[in-house]
């Protein structure tokens, strides 16, 4: 079985070093091991409540409370979070110097994520995309559509001292907090309300003209930590296979989907990406 594996490795390893573009595509997998839920499967419950169903538009207009609640606790967990060993990986990956070791062919190298967390931003140079926004920018609902970074905690008095009323409840779901719209996060600019700024389900995503070319030149497509079935993200994998090139999957539970990539890696990403490049991972 080790053999084997070597020898996927190795042929991994051997196809990279002739791609000329690469690109990763990343999702809430590669942050896991920082203490950024995923929300899928077994991490989808926030209070009792589904929380997906509150990234959307249609939630935060009937109750904008409650979904500022949630981003205010993933706000939380976005501050206490640093990089982890794959963010680290890819990371050198972008860097010239390092990137020739692996993909001496290679002429571009680029990252797409669908992480809101600024984990990648931290670490990396002008090469990440962050289609689905950043956890710490706040939009304005009006007509001035304002949006700015506010990493301040909480974000409003309000806010935090809902989220201090549920430290002594072993069940959160079982205690609804209203906060009246007024004493939510407001635009510094116009005064109206203010959301997330982050793109929810429904939403077109940012940067879409830049990532559509960058895919359409991949010969490499790098999957790390994402179950590919949000679009469009979970199209782009299969567009570069369409055009000829090569996909690695890096996903602790590789699903159908996964296995049409030419290569597929099971494991948490910030072991498997370090045991794959020893030399990027020093």
């Amino acid at each position: 079985m080790h053999t084997l594996r070597a020898l996927v490795w190795q042929r991994f390893r051997e196809t990279l070093q002739s791609s000329k573009h690469i690109v990763v595509i990343a999702g809430a997998g590669l942050s896991a091991a920082s203490g950024i839920p995923t929300f899928r499967g077994g991490g989808g419950m926030w209070r009792s409540l589904d929380a997906m169903s509150l990234a959307t538009p249609e939630a935060f207009e009937e109750n904008p409370s409650l979904v500022w609640q949630f981003y205010h606790y993933r706000r939380t967990k976005a501050a206490e979070a640093r990089p982890n060993a794959a963010h680290e990986v890819i990371a050198k990956m972008s860097a010239p110097a390092y990137l020739k070791k692996v993909a001496p062919s290679a002429a571009s190298f680029h990252l797409v994520t669908q992480n809101v967390d600024t984990l990648s931003r931290v670490i990396f140079p002008d090469s990440v995309f962050e289609m689905h926004g950043r956890i710490f920018d706040v939009r304005c609902t009006g007509a001035c559509g304002h949006v700015y970074e506010d990493r301040a905690e909480p974000l409003c008095a309000a806010l935090g001292a809902a989220d201090a009323e549920f430290a002594s409840y072993e069940d959160a779901g079982t205690k609804r907090i209203d906060i009246a719209d007024k004493e939510l996060p407001r635009c510094p600019k116009c005064g109206a309300l203010a959301r997330p700024g982050v793109v929810w389900f429904g939403e077109r995503p940012y940067h879409l003209p830049e990532i559509n070319g960058i895919v359409f030149k991949a010969d490499m497509c790098l999957v790390v930590g994402t179950s590919s079935t949000v679009l469009p993200a979970s199209t782009f994998a299969y567009r570069v296979q369409r055009h000829g090139g090569k996909v690695a999957v890096f996903n602790l539970d590789p699903g159908e989907r996964d296995e049409r990539a030419d290569f597929v890696f099971r494991g948490p990403c910030e072991k498997v990406l370090p045991d794959i490049f020893p030399e990027l991972a020093a």
